[in-house]
Parts: structure tokens; C-alpha cells; sequence
């Protein structure tokens, strides 16, 4: 497998483009390898199905152009954080070697969210432990522990740790979360409604990007937190 500089997890199909979308496709314009790995196949959402979610999410991938896309298959609403699971993203992060990892919050209102991001840091760390065995296709894999594990913001208003400038790839982020058309909104949908399903969340999300963009004096920017410090050589790459 090739080996990528940025590889983000989402809990659920649609949960990497909503909160690092724009970051992605920034990374990408700079010539960066991104993959994204989905936890679940979103099978307990009020709308779609597995199978319509996974092509959305294929699609979407496409337009942020990711390298490579690939979903665990864990179970919506009642993955753990255990041995099982944490050694499914450890094979995934020792198969691709990122220097970066992006995951879900750290708090938030779905409760997956915040036990995607522990599970994902949790395997992080022992992704990097030689005394760990792992094989992938049949074949052992080396120990690889990412250089850093960042937290995406999602539905709550955390304060993030820092920002990254995404004003140039806002509108190409709004057509990958829009590439799953099952989820958001749409007036000729007879589906339920949900929390993320109305024009209004589309707005939030710009309105988010936009106050975080605000901020640091650009138009739109994507917030992160991370449970590890982080250092600077130099000043030349702050805004």
C-alpha cells in the first residue's frame, strides 16, 4: 500500500467531509497523499442505507481526492473501544504509514463521535509498540506510531487549539458534503427529517468556517484540538 501524509477517520461516512473536508483538499492542492477511513457504514441513520451511504462516500472521496478510501465495517451506534477494533486501525495505520492522523471530536453530540476519536488515539499509540503483531493481506507489518493525532470539531462549539485557512476550497468542501445527498438537505426528499437534513445545517457549517476564518483574518478556516503539545521550529508559517 502507499504510504500517505494525512489519513482521517470518520465514525460515519459523512463525519471527515463535515469536519476536515476543506483541510483535506488543501493538503491534496499542496500535492500531499490523503486517505480517509470510515468506522462504520452509518446503517442507523434515519436516512439511506449502507449500500446508498457507500456510494456517496466513494463519490465524495473522488471530489476531495483522496487516494484511497476504505470502510471497517464496524457496527453504527455500538462499535467499542477494544482489542477488535483498535487492531482494525492499527492495520490500517501501519498499511499507510500517515504522519498526520485527523479524527472525530472529542465531545460532541452523537456519542460515537467521541468514542471514534478515543478508539483512533487509543490504536494510534499502540500502532507504534514493536512488541504488537500485526499482518495485513497476510504479511507482517512494521510497527508506525503518526507524528501527530488531530481532532476534527463538530456539531458542539469546542474551542479549537488552532485553525487552518480552507477559504480557497470552501465551496469544493460543500460539494463533498453534498455528495451524500441521502443525509442532507434536499426539497424533493420524502425522507424523515433529521438534525443535519435541513438547509439550516448546510448554513451552520459555512457560518462555523466562517466565524473560525474570521478570526485569524481569512474567510473561512476548519478548527482542531489535540491532546499533545506542539511545537514550532519558527513564526514563518503563522497567520
Amino acid at each position: 500500500m502507499q504510504k500517505l501524509d494525512i489519513l482521517a477517520f470518520g465514525a460515519h461516512p459523512d463525519d471527515v467531509e463535515l469536519g476536515c473536508g476543506g483541510t483535506l483538499l488543501a493538503a491534496v492542492a499542496q500535492g500531499k497523499k490523503v486517505g480517509i477511513i470510515d468506522l462504520t457504514k452509518g446503517e442507523l441513520g434515519t436516512r439511506g442505507n449502507a449500500s446508498i451511504r457507500l456510494k456517496e462516500a466513494q463519490l465524495a472521496s473522488q471530489i476531495i481526492g483522496a487516494s484511497v478510501r476504505e470502510n471497517l465495517g464496524m457496527a453504527d451506534g455500538f462499535f467499542e473501544n477494544n482489542k477488535e477494533n483498535q487492531f482494525a486501525i492499527i492495520e490500517m495505520i501501519r498499511s499507510y504509514q500517515p504522519s498526520i492522523i485527523l479524527c472525530n471530536a472529542i465531545d460532541d453530540r452523537h456519542p460515537d463521535h467521541a468514542r471514534a476519536a478515543q478508539l483512533v488515539e487509543t490504536a494510534s499509540f499502540l500502532a507504534g509498540l514493536t512488541k504488537i503483531q500485526s499482518t495485513h493481506q497476510g504479511q507482517p507489518q512494521t510497527a508506525w506510531r503518526p507524528n501527530q493525532v488531530f481532532h476534527y470539531i463538530q456539531s458542539k462549539s469546542l474551542a479549537p487549539h488552532f485553525v487552518i485557512d480552507i477559504s480557497a476550497f470552501m465551496d469544493k468542501k460543500m460539494e463533498a458534503i453534498l455528495a451524500h445527498s441521502s443525509q442532507f438537505y434536499d426539497p424533493q426528499s420524502k425522507e424523515p427529517d433529521t438534525f443535519i437534513s435541513g438547509a439550516s445545517f448546510l448554513e451552520f457549517i459555512k457560518s462555523r468556517a466562517k466565524e473560525l476564518g474570521h478570526q485569524i483574518g481569512v474567510e473561512y478556516a476548519e478548527g482542531f484540538l489535540t491532546q499533545k503539545l506542539l511545537g514550532m521550529r519558527n513564526f514563518d508559517s503563522i497567520i
